[in-house]
């Protein structure tokens, strides 16, 4: 699993958002990490098609149980606040309640990130007796939809039930959602579903082309179909989620600015909007085995700082340059059209790991609802084309090129992700998805 730029939202742990420690505007100075996302093992029950980190098996060298009682010390030590465990599959490691235990031991907020599969009611018990504070279950689409971005039928069902006994413990529930080309026209029925199912906070970030994602670009988003999906989260925001209490938290690769910033970013109806990538400013990772990142979800390859078996956390998040090169990105580190955007002093080309692992580099963001708008003003919008096949290993990416081409013109029926929307309403939580089998083999088919 790669619950990936999370930023101040995170799994949602606190009950008022206004209360989130973790958050920067809560912690003055100069930037820390205050936000771990910690995967503990890549062991996973599921074969989702999107996964970033390609989960399955175990690392061959993970921490031990003791090594990980020592990082969650140094966590504590450098001033991190909130602690999410994910995978892999976190709870398929033997010892991971001891660790979410220690993790509470030492004053740290602990959740977790999962694809539920397996998680019975003993583990939530388990989560509860560690102190555990929240729980956030992957829901993908419907049934269908999610069944088969997730590779095992019956997952869905599984989530949803894991769900309903989240919500009827002391943990507080909350969901997560990849938004790509199937799950985007089922996001209203999905809303309706986190409703029935007593979800408190609802994450949603974009699909990236990393890992097995990178392998399936029929699956992901074009960034001109933002010009869809930001005014329908306004609506699902205004009429699904706030009358229910619930919260919207977009990802930090759901951006940036525009017409919609004020409605759909943490705080914006008070001023508050995109701050910039928080990897290694605000967040951090940690592999399964020891490795530091500033982002759980960045390459390995280019963005590990070291490994805490070989040098102290506050060490690597200190020097390592592979952390630093993000908060110290300046306007000249960006490229194409981020380097010539009003909003490039802060924004600076928004989420690296939706940049790298699109384009093999950073500071160019094509998934952009300012930069679709502005390209819409102009009769133009940017496709992406795969030209270089990932390489098949955890963290990895291919490369894509972007094609600017003329806007066509709006079809007959008004759609979204090419659902008429007459029918994407009629959508309902039990409705199975909006897919075919055959649409849903032909959008999951590595290519």
């Amino acid at each position: 699993m790669t619950l990936a730029a999370a930023g101040p939202e995170g799994a949602g742990a606190a009950a008022d958002p206004g209360q989130l420690a973790r958050h920067p505007a809560k912690n003055p100075g100069a930037p820390r990490p205050l936000y771990c996302i910690w995967e503990i093992t890549l062991r996973c029950d599921l074969g989702c098609k999107h996964c970033g980190s390609r989960a399955g098996k175990a690392r061959t060298s993970e921490l031990t149980t003791a090594e990980c009682f020592d990082l969650a010390r140094q966590l504590a030590d450098v001033g991190v606040r909130e602690v999410v465990l994910i995978g892999g599959e976190a709870y398929l490691r033997d010892d991971w309640h001891l660790i979410a235990g220690e993790i509470t031991r030492l004053g740290m907020i602990c959740g977790m990130a999962t694809g539920a599969r397996s998680l019975t009611a003993e583990r939530i018990s388990q989560a509860t007796d560690a102190g555990m504070r929240s729980i956030s279950i992957s829901l993908d689409g419907l049934e269908a939809s999610h069944d088969a971005q997730r590779g095992v039928k019956g997952s869905w069902r599984a989530a949803v039930d894991a769900c309903s006994r989240v919500a009827a413990s002391p943990i507080r529930l909350t969901t997560n959602s990849q938004v790509n080309r199937i799950s985007l026209p089922e996001l209203p029925a999905l809303a309706d579903l986190l409703v029935e199912v007593g979800s408190r906070a609802w994450q949603v970030q974009l699909s990236v082309a990393m890992g097995r994602a990178a392998d399936r670009p029929d699956l992901l988003l074009q960034p001109y179909e933002l010009l869809e999906l930001f005014p329908l989260l306004v609506w699902i925001q205004q009429e699904k989620l706030r009358p229910k209490g619930i919260l919207l938290f977009p990802g930090n690769n759901v951006g940036y600015f525009g017409p919609y910033e004020h409605e759909l970013r943490y705080g914006g109806e008070d001023g508050a909007h995109w701050g910039g990538c928080p990897a290694g400013q605000w967040a951090m990772g940690v592999e399964a085995d020891g490795q530091i990142k500033g982002c759980p979800s960045l390459p390995t390859s280019v963005y590990g700082g070291g490994s805490v078996r070989e040098t102290r956390l506050a060490e690597i998040i200190a020097n390592a340059p592979e952390l630093r090169v993000i908060r110290e990105r300046t306007i000249a580190d960006l490229w194409g059209f981020c380097r010539t955007c009003y909003y490039a002093d802060t924004c600076m080309g928004g989420c690296t790991w939706t940049a790298h692992s699109l384009l093999g580099r950073a500071g160019n963001n094509p998934y952009c609802i300012h930069r679709a708008t502005e390209l819409e003003a102009q009769g133009l919008r940017e496709r992406i084309v795969k030209v270089e096949a990932a390489p098949g290993l955890p963290f990895d990416h291919g490369r894509y090129e972007l094609a600017l081409e003329p806007l066509p013109p709006p079809g007959e029926t008004p759609s979204v992700g090419g659902v008429p929307l007459n029918r994407l309403m009629a959508l309902g939580p039990k409705s199975g998805g909006a897919w075919t089998k055959a649409e849903l083999d032909e959008r999951l088919r590595p290519r």
